[in-house]
């Protein structure tokens, strides 16, 4: 195990450690191609994880440009050298895969390869995955090998057991990949069960209610408007109850993402949805902040959350901007529109509080503080700081 650039149990230790960091599938195969290529010393490397239908369920590739791969072409099928490794579950070390009798060909687009190292991916006795390496970077060490003689086969007896390692170990990050989203799919189900039987117990009698006051003022708007009126009113606030236990219901929830990413990563996440959603430019900048106590984190997205929306339903912003960032001993939120704007005085005045009310309720029970710049025709900066970060 002496060839490549990084050989030797220090280079075999990093590979395991890089796969090891990450819980997202998809992130893991990535890692995992990465780590055999450049453990290996190749060209290119491959894997690839089968579906039930003949093809691949995920296909992930190293040395290859993003141009080259989306002009290859689809994800490629279960056939040659390919359906070898999954079904026959072997090794497979060859010369030049070009000249073996099951090669099939391959689209115009693809690169020119030779010689090929593949390994099943194994968990248990079933194959989760195959692993493929292609062109050997030749060196005079390797060419004088007696395992690899000029013009044979560059890949040795040694990288195939130093493949065989990464494989076994692979198969163990990507069996726990997969049970982390299969988790989190768990997790976010239970939530919207949840989810379901708060809003059945705090909003559905306040919703009965309101229907049958409702028709009680349609009964009497010709025969006694004035108890119309009264019930009419009495139906407002109704609605509005039912729509601020609605809200609490709603907010009373934990992100899962929140848990599981941070706030950057969630905010980030969230905003570059808003920001395709509607028409307002909305954009994220995070700034050197460290992770924050679970309270002060829900706190703060849900501020955001609140100020986005007024932004992005009320004000006619044309761009919203979101930043997060360390200020000497504390961590501020901002978010900026370039909006209508409002009187902040006048809007307490009128009862009409944008949900300014609920935001410094949220700061404050986090030990911080929040802030508000707005005037007619000026857009409106909101900023929330806590201790910490």
């Amino acid at each position: 195990m002496s060839q490549g650039p990084r050989s030797g149990l220090y280079a075999v230790s990093s590979a395991l450690l890089a796969m090891s960091r990450h819980l997202e599938v998809r992130d893991v195969l990535k890692t995992i191609v990465a780590s055999a290529r450049e453990l290996l010393d190749a060209q290119y490397a491959a894997l690839g994880v089968p579906d039930d239908h003949g093809g691949f369920a995920q296909f992930v590739v190293d040395g290859v440009s993003d141009a080259q791969w989306k002009a290859i072409g689809p994800l490629p099928r279960q056939h040659g050298i390919l359906a070898a490794m999954l079904h026959e579950a072997r090794p497979e070390r060859l010369a030049d895969v070009r000249k073996d009798p099951r090669f099939e060909g391959w689209p115009a687009a693809h690169p020119d390869m030779s010689d090929f190292l593949g390994l099943p991916i194994r968990d248990g006795d079933e194959v989760i995955g195959a692993l493929f390496l292609a062109n050997k970077n030749r060196t005079k060490e390797n060419q004088k090998d007696s395992s690899a003689p000029d013009g044979g086969c560059g890949f040795t007896e040694d990288d195939q057991e130093l493949l065989t390692i990464l494989a076994q170990h692979a198969a163990i990050a990507l069996t726990n990949a997969r049970l982390y989203e299969r988790s989190r799919e768990l997790t976010i189900a239970e939530e919207r069960s949840r989810l379901a039987h708060e809003l059945h117990d705090a909003v559905s009698q306040k919703l009965f209610s309101l229907r049958l006051t409702a028709q009680a003022a349609a009964a009497l708007v010709d025969r006694d408007p004035a108890r119309a009126k009264g019930e009419l009113h009495q139906v407002a606030m109704l609605a509005a109850e039912a729509t601020e236990e609605l809200r609490a219901a709603v907010i009373e929830l934990r992100p899962a993402a929140l848990d599981e990413d941070g706030l950057v990563a969630t905010l980030r996440t969230q905003i570059q949805v808003l920001d395709r959603a509607h028409s307002a430019r909305v954009t994220f900048a995070g700034h050197g902040v460290r992770a924050l106590p679970a309270a002060q984190e829900e706190a703060m997205l849900r501020v955001a959350q609140e100020a986005l929306h007024n932004a992005l339903r009320h004000s006619g912003a044309g761009r919203v901007d979101v930043t997060l960032e360390k200020r000497g001993t504390g961590t501020v939120l901002r978010v900026s529109d370039d909006g209508s704007g409002f009187e902040p005085t006048a809007v307490r005045a009128a009862g009409r509080h944008l949900g300014l009310v609920s935001m410094r309720d949220r700061s404050s029970g986090v030990g911080g503080t929040l802030s508000v710049e707005s005037a007619p025709g000026k857009g409106t900066t909101i900023e929330m700081e806590v201790p910490g970060g």
